[in-house]
C-alpha cells in the first residue's frame, strides 16, 4: 500500500510511530497528483511549494515532541484538499469561476483555518461546478472533473474534484460544501464517504456563499472514521458567523455502537417510489437487510414527496443565488459580470424574478412556507425513528455530456438530498457497492439536527463489517 493510500488513521498512527515523515507523506500524494491528474482533472491548484513548508513545519513537530505533538494538533502532518470555494490566504481561490480566475484572499476562511491549526497540510484546491452551480463538475468554467471509475462519465458536483481526489488517493481526505446535495452526490458516485453536517454545525465564513440558508462545509473522506475525525476538528461555534451554532460539540471519534439491537430505522415510501435505477434499488435493498441482520427494525414511513423539494430549493437557491453574486461587480475582483456563465446567469435571472415586486409573495414566500412544513414532516418522522436511509442519488454516475439538454439535471439528480438539506438535518453517504457497469452506489442515513453521532456510528459499524469502502478504481 502507497503512503497516498492511507488513511488518517492510519497515516497517523505511522508518523507517531515514525515509519515515514509527513514528507514523504506529501510527496507521495503530489508524484501521484502529477501522475494522474492529467486524467482526472480533480485540481485546479496544485500548492506544492506550500504543502512542503507545511509537512516540514509537522516533521520538525514530530520530532522536538513526538506523540504529544497530536495531542494538540490530531491531523498533524496529514495532506488534504480542499474545494475551491474555501477563501485560502495567498492562495488563489477561484470557486471555479473565470470572474475570480486571479483572485487571491487576503484572509482565511474559519474551516481551512481549524485544518491547518490542527496540523493538516494542504495539498491543492479542487474543481467544482462553478459558485457550485451544478451537480456534475461540467459547469466549472476551467475543465470538466471525470470520474476516476470511469473516465467518460462525470464525478458529480459541485463538490467533485474533491471526491475524485480522495477516491484516487491523490489525497487522504478533503473538503466539501453541500447547498442541495454537493457533498453525497459526489460521495455515492465516486464511492467514497460524504458527511453533510447539520447547518451551523460548521462555520461558512470564508466560503464562498451560493445559498446562505443551506451551505454546509463537510468531509469526503475515505472511510466514515476518518469523517468524524474531520468533524471533530472543524465543529463548533464561531464568532465570524452568526449562523454557527453554539450547540456543544460531542466526541464524535468514540464509537458507541457494539450492535444495531432497537435501532429504529425509517424507509420513507415516497424516496423508494421514485424512478430508481435497477441496480441503485437492489443494494439499497441488501443495505437495508443487513442493517435489519444485526437487530435494526425498519419502519415504513410516508414521507413527503420529495418532488416539492425541488420547486422549494429551485426558488429559495435561485433566489440567494441572485443576491449572493450581486457583490461581483467586476471592480472589486477585477472582471466584469459578462464572465459568469450561462448557468449562473440563468439562476441569477430566475432568483430575481422571484425576489421582485409582484412575484415575492407568489414564490419567495410559498416557498419559505412549503419549507416549514417540510421540516415538521421530518420533526414528526424523527419522532418515530431514529434515522432515516434511502439512496442517495437516483442512479449511478452519468457519462459526460447527459447534463446539457437537461436544465433541471442538478435538481433532478440530487432530489433524494434537497429535502434533507432544505430541513437542515445532517446526513452521510456511503458506498454499498458496485453496480453490473461497475460503478459505485451510495447509501444515505439521515438523522435529525446535530445528531451526527448516530449516523456516523452506524456508517462506521457498516464499514467495519464489509469492505464496499475499500474499493478502489484501477485509473
Amino acid at each position: 500500500m502507497g503512503l497516498n493510500e492511507l488513511t488518517i488513521r492510519q497515516a497517523t498512527e505511522g508518523l507517531k510511530k515514525r515509519d515515514f515523515t509527513s514528507r514523504e507523506l506529501v510527496e507521495e500524494c503530489l508524484n501521484h497528483i502529477e501522475k494522474i491528474d492529467p486524467q482526472i482533472k480533480a485540481f485546479i491548484t496544485v500548492t506544492t511549494d506550500y504543502a512542503l513548508e507545511a509537512a516540514n513545519r509537522a516533521d520538525s513537530l514530530i520530532s522536538s515532541e513526538g506523540e504529544k505533538a497530536f495531542n494538540k494538533k490530531p491531523l498533524l502532518g496529514i495532506p488534504y484538499a480542499s474545494k475551491d470555494n474555501f477563501c485560502t490566504k495567498g492562495i488563489r481561490t477561484t470557486a471555479g469561476s473565470k470572474i475570480l480566475e486571479d483572485f487571491v484572499p487576503p484572509y482565511e476562511s474559519t474551516v481551512t483555518k481549524k485544518l491547518e491549526e490542527a496540523g493538516s497540510v494542504l495539498v491543492g484546491k479542487t474543481n467544482m461546478d462553478a459558485f457550485a452551480h451544478g451537480s456534475s463538475t461540467e459547469e466549472s468554467d476551467f475543465f470538466t472533473t471525470k470520474n476516476p471509475w470511469d473516465l467518460q462519465r462525470v464525478p458529480g458536483g459541485s463538490s467533485g474534484g474533491s471526491a475524485a481526489a480522495v477516491i484516487s488517493d491523490m489525497c487522504i481526505f478533503a473538503i466539501g460544501s453541500e447547498t442541495g446535495g454537493s457533498i453525497r452526490g459526489p460521495a455515492s458516485w465516486c464511492g467514497v464517504t460524504g458527511l453533510k453536517p447539520t447547518y451551523g454545525r460548521v462555520s461558512r465564513y470564508g466560503l464562498i456563499a451560493m445559498a446562505s440558508s443551506t451551505d454546509s462545509p463537510g468531509p469526503i473522506t475515505k472511510n466514515a472514521e476518518d469523517a468524524a475525525l474531520v468533524l471533530s476538528v472543524l465543529a463548533g461555534k464561531d464568532p465570524l458567523d452568526a449562523t454557527s451554532s453554539p450547540n456543544d460539540v460531542k466526541d464524535f471519534t468514540a464509537l458507541s455502537k457494539e450492535s444495531l439491537n432497537g435501532l429504529r430505522i425509517g424507509k420513507p415510501k415516497s424516496y423508494f417510489d421514485l424512478d430508481i435505477q435497477l441496480d441503485v434499488r437492489k443494494k439499497m435493498e441488501d443495505f437495508l437487510e443487513f442493517l435489519e441482520s444485526q437487530g435494526a427494525e425498519i419502519i415504513d414511513l410516508d414521507l413527503m414527496d420529495p418532488k416539492y423539494s425541488i420547486a422549494v430549493y429551485t426558488i429559495l437557491q435561485r433566489s440567494e443565488v441572485s443576491s449572493n453574486l450581486a457583490r461581483f461587480d467586476g471592480i472589486r475582483f477585477g472582471r466584469d459580470r459578462d464572465n459568469f456563465n450561462f448557468e449562473n446567469k440563468k439562476r441569477m435571472m430566475l432568483g430575481a424574478y422571484t425576489l421582485s415586486s409582484g412575484y415575492y409573495e407568489a414564490y419567495y414566500a410559498r416557498a419559505q412556507k412549503v419549507r416549514t412544513l417540510i421540516i415538521r414532516d421530518f420533526e414528526e418522522a424523527f419522532s418515530k425513528v431514529d434515522i432515516l436511509v434511502g439512496p442517495s442519488m437516483p442512479c449511478v454516475a452519468p457519462e459526460l455530456g447527459e447534463s446539457k439538454d437537461q436544465p433541471m439535471f442538478g435538481e433532478m439528480m440530487d432530489v433524494l438530498t434537497e429535502p434533507s438539506t432544505i430541513a437542515g438535518l445532517c446526513g452521510i453517504t456511503v458506498p454499498v457497492g458496485l453496480s453490473g457497469q461497475g460503478l459505485p452506489v451510495g447509501a444515505q442515513i439521515i438523522s435529525d439536527r446535530f445528531d451526527e453521532k448516530i449516523i456516523l456510528d452506524i456508517a462506521r459499524y457498516y464499514q467495519e463489517s464489509t469492505s464496499f469502502h475499500q474499493g478502489r478504481p484501477s485509473v
